[in-house]
Parts: C-alpha cells; structure tokens; sequence
C-alpha cells in the first residue's frame, strides 16, 4: 500500500519485502551469469607456479574475473584467443586491483600493466597483437621478479575449445 504525503511516497513492511526481494533476484541474475565455472591448469613463470582459470570462448572472456571480491593468493585467469590480435581490457564489474600481462603466441610477455578496480573509463591495451592475456593479483608480477621479455610455459589441455 502506498500513502502520498506532500509528493513522497511511504512504501508500506509487504512493499519493502516486495522491493527488496526484487532488487536481489536482479542482482543474482547479474551474478549469476559471472563468474563462470572453467577448466583450470597450471602455467608457471620463472618458477613460480600459478593455477589459472582458462578463458577460451567469448562468453568466458566477457565475464573475466568480474564480480569476484578475492583471487586467491597464486592463481589467476588466462584468457586465450584464438589468433594474434591487437588486444585491450577494462575493469567493468571487477572490484579486485589487478595486473595484467599480455603475451605473444610463445608466451613471451609483451607488456604488464596495473589495473584499477571498478574504473570503467581506463583501457589496458596490448602493446602489439598477442594470443594471451594473464590477470592475476596486483603487484604478483612484481613481487616474484617477472618482467617483460619472460616466457610463461603453458600446459593446456590437449583438447580445448577456443573460440
């Protein structure tokens, strides 16, 4: 039932279970759809091991690690595509501060850079056409030496579906 009183509405204790119960089904359908549950492998650089989430289709490369509150400590999300490619990333929905490395078809990492949560108006760009991209916790890179011109020896799955 609402009431008007001087052009305001007073919402009564069923309109705000009704609001409220509106509000999080919308927020689980959002959610819901990132993050995805991916295949994982383990990929190491310099001999520091990481266990990656693998982002092979579209639709696993737009989720990212968007909607997540924690990457726990040595893990991350490789994204790979299918050909070399002029690549660039935003932090849309993404609330952990991240680094990201972009790498060519080898492996050898192109460039690295710092990326700030939520700040929708910053892209990350790929210094040159690459097939991978590697997210992990901010400051990861740094603090085990990793630099541009390193290689990332990659594992992957014999059968993989990139798209």
């Amino acid at each position: 039932m609402y009431l008007s009183v001087h052009n305001c509405y007073i919402i009564g204790s069923r309109g705000i279970v009704l609001v409220l119960s509106f509000i999080l089904v919308i927020l689980s359908v959002k959610t819901m759809a990132c993050p995805l549950k991916l295949p994982t492998s383990t990929i190491s650089i310099k001999g520091c091991t990481l266990i990656v989430e693998l982002a092979t289709t579209p639709t696993a490369r737009n989720c990212g690690l968007s909607n997540r509150v924690k990457l726990p400590k040595n893990q991350g999300m490789l994204f790979i595509f299918p050909f070399l490619r002029p690549m660039t990333f935003w932090m849309k929905d993404t609330y952990i501060p991240l680094s990201i490395a972009f790498l060519d078809d080898s492996g050898q990492i192109i460039n690295i850079q710092n990326m700030v949560p939520m700040l929708t108006d910053e892209l990350y760009y790929s210094s040159q056409p690459v097939k991978y991209a590697l997210e992990v916790n901010q400051g990861w890179f740094n603090a085990h030496g990793i630099e541009v011109g390193d290689t990332v020896e990659m594992k992957l799955p014999l059968v993989i579906d990139i798209r």
